[in-house]
């Protein structure tokens, strides 16, 4: 074949490229049939015109290659972008090489444009699979991965970076390189569930946490699958990375919240209980303390026993406190919430609460002066008190500070939704804080159970913090406890702050028991026992007495006897017949104006579900102490 200047010429203008030629003034000089196609323009019109004239390399954003090279001698590469005269655009890659003559001197360039339109379409559809991919694996917390087992190469997508809060540049991108960032203590687990799927050739699969810088914890899931070569040489690895987090964050919350519903069960189950044995046994403490009252008044005829009749009443007094505060844990005692300022009550209470915890502890008052009020029963206040700084001082051995702080605070609806034991409102903090032992983990999740002890036997009951926990969540209130083995422990109450002026709470200032001047009492009550101990009571506080043993025998004494004269009814609630509210409703309208007193040994919540503890309704709690009963029946009488 011969190759002449003909042939050369025709084999310019068939090949499938443009091709264009330019001297050294960067003006064109020729250019083939597929250029003058690709610029849609006569060679006439083209021939004179600079390089970067017929091409707009500048709307490309890429520099004149045909320029370059004859600035710089080396062979120069660029992308053009052109639109034709109905706006279809096409993309091309251009080459420009110098022209040189038999000297090898610099003569011109020639630049070589190759359509790559289809390509870019390509690369864009890629492009834009794989921005959907990272934005998915984004939305999904979920990355990818590819393992070169042969060449020990690791490829990462950017979720994975993300997830590891790695830096792509300083990551050495290898197995031992992921294998640094897992928390030590699953790093051999890892190891060891990957290799093993290698070897089994079975899919890879595990959970595992991973170590951040600042200590931070994260947890992740992952899936991986290995392909081998036709005689079984693993050659790579792929897989997937889920950061699952918040969803294990969000498993422990929910297994806390299954942990405080069994409790509260637990609590409801042992607060059913006190509150089933309550009537009987506060009705027979009511007998045992009258009893007792009366042997050791005076007179009694019993001075020679005394000192065993005084252990008797203590004794009693000791079980109804004992019942009092089974109630109170069960939130099931009756209770009369008034207004007031806590920084009071604890202002009250230091003389005592600095005997309470002993010479050696210090005990450290920090109120906040601007302190909102609650509503609480006054007592139940200082049965949180007396209970904490006991607690407190229990857990101190030796020398060591005991604090009590108040504070106002708001919770908002952004710290209770990642707090869900708190609602939103604004609220009264009690805080009381030791510088004890402390307590693991496993204790403090047992501390407000009732019975629950860390005491030696005979030293406690296990019911103290069960207490504070019933009258808190009898009040709707929240309690908190923070507490490390050797740092000490601090409780936090939470009660709900109001706005209105305290109700006045004052005790009762009078020494003398008062007593009657003969009027006429029906008194109702079908236990036989707590009947005659109340009767003797009242006799002997100067008081005529009309006993009855049931609502129908009461009702039908008033009606035999026309005791127009009777001042008072005392009524238990719960009886045969009909309860105490019905009774009374008959009785006042035999007897207009006539007061009722209700008493019952039931707990709050049987009484309020007969309707008797309504605003304005007089109740007393049985046992009562012969002082309350009388003060009760006198300022009854009084009105």
């Amino acid at each position: 074949m011969i190759v002449d200047d003909k042939f050369k010429s025709r084999l310019l203008e068939t090949i499938p490229v443009g091709i264009v030629c330019v001297d050294m003034e960067r003006r064109i000089q020729w250019a083939n049939d597929i250029c003058l196609q690709i610029l849609d323009t006569p060679l006439e019109q083209l021939v004179g015109l600079r390089c970067h004239d017929a091409f707009d390399f500048a709307g490309s954003g890429s520099m004149c290659p045909v320029c370059s090279v004859l600035d710089g001698g080396v062979n120069q590469s660029a992308e053009l972008k052109i639109s034709n005269r109905d706006n279809v655009v096409r993309y091309f890659a251009v080459k420009a090489a110098t022209l040189r003559d038999d000297a090898q001197n610099v003569i011109g360039a020639v630049a070589e444009l190759n359509e790559i339109t289809e390509i870019k379409a390509i690369e864009s559809a890629l492009q834009k699979s794989d921005a959907r991919l990272r934005e998915a694996q984004r939305l999904a917390h979920i990355g990818s991965w590819e393992l070169d087992l042969q060449h020990n190469s690791l490829v990462w997508s950017d979720e994975i970076y993300n997830i590891f809060e790695i830096d792509p540049n300083a990551f050495d991108a290898t197995y031992e390189a992921f294998l640094a960032v897992i928390h030590p203590d699953d790093r051999a687990q890892v190891n060891d569930a990957y290799s093993k799927s290698v070897i089994d050739k079975k899919n890879y699969e595990i959970a595992h946490r991973l170590l951040m810088p600042d200590g931070r914890v994260k947890h992740v899931h992952e899936r991986g699958k290995t392909f081998y070569s036709d005689v079984g040489v693993p050659l790579r690895s792929i897989g997937t990375v889920w950061d699952i987090t918040d969803r294990k964050l969000q498993e422990e919350e929910n297994l806390k919240l299954q942990q405080r519903y069994h409790q509260a069960q637990k609590l409801e189950t042992v607060g059913r209980l006190a509150g089933g044995v309550a009537h009987d046994f506060n009705n027979m403490l009511s007998v045992i303390l009258g009893r007792t009252d009366l042997l050791l008044e005076p007179g009694g005829g019993y001075d020679a026993n005394r000192e065993s009749l005084l252990e008797i009443q203590n004794a009693a007094e000791r079980s109804a406190d004992l019942v009092h505060q089974l109630l109170a844990f069960a939130r099931r005692q009756t209770v009369k919430p008034v207004y007031l300022n806590i920084n009071n009550t604890v202002e009250n209470m230091m003389k005592m609460l600095h005997r309470l915890i002993g010479e050696d502890i210090d005990l450290d008052w920090i109120p906040d002066r601007e302190l909102g009020t609650v509503r609480i029963d006054p007592s139940q206040m200082e049965q949180i008190l007396a209970n904490l700084c006991v607690n407190a001082r229990d857990a101190i051995e030796g020398i060591g500070k005991v604090t009590i702080e108040t504070h106002n605070t708001t919770f908002d609806e952004e710290y209770c939704q990642n707090n869900p034991e708190f609602f939103p409102g604004n609220y009264v903090l009690l805080a009381v804080s030791d510088t004890g032992c402390g307590m693991s983990p496993e204790v403090q999740a047992q501390v407000f159970e009732p019975f629950f002890t860390t005491k030696k036997a005979g030293e406690g009951t296990g019911l103290g913090l069960a207490t504070v926990f019933g009258i808190v969540k009898q009040n709707n209130g929240f309690i908190n406890v923070y507490s490390e083995p050797g740092e000490g422990t601090t409780f936090k109450i939470y009660l709900k702050r109001y706005t209105s002026e305290a109700d006045s709470v004052n005790s009762r200032q009078d020494v003398v028991i008062p007593t009657g001047n003969g009027e006429l009492i029906l008194l109702v009550e079908d236990e036989d026992m707590v009947l005659q101990i109340l009767k003797t009571i009242l006799e002997k506080l100067n008081y005529r007495i009309l006993s009855a043993h049931s609502p129908s025998e009461a009702i039908a004494q008033v009606r035999q006897n026309s005791h127009h004269d009777i001042r008072l009814m005392i009524t238990d609630v719960i009886m045969p017949e009909m309860n105490g509210a019905n009774l009374a409703k008959i009785i006042e309208g035999m007897l207009p104006g006539i007061r009722t007193l209700y008493t019952s040994a039931y707990t709050e919540n049987v009484v309020c579900r007969h309707g008797v503890l309504k605003e304005g309704v007089d109740f007393l709690q049985k046992p009562a102490p012969r002082e309350e009963l009388a003060f009760k029946v006198h300022e009854l009488l009084k009105r």
